[in-house]
């Protein structure tokens, strides 16, 4: 699959999406931190590719990913 999938995103770029972090920088440090969940479980991969209903956990944050049907 390519990268340009679009029913898949980064999770970084997720996070800046979501305004979560500002920079990429800033979700590196928060991702390799542990402070991120992926389906309950810690992630400290950046470029983790997150598909339709996976669940992004962030302190009290939690966000589904949804991708626009079109």
């Amino acid at each position: 699959m390519s990268t340009d999938d679009p029913s898949m995103i980064r999770l970084d770029q997720f996070l800046k999406a979501h305004a979560i972090v500002g920079t990429g920088g800033q979700a590196k440090l928060l991702i390799q931190d542990g402070q991120i969940l992926v389906n309950s479980e810690v992630e400290t991969r950046r470029r983790r590719q997150l598909h339709h209903g996976d669940i992004v956990q962030f302190e009290d944050l939690q966000l589904t990913v949804e991708f626009e049907e079109g």
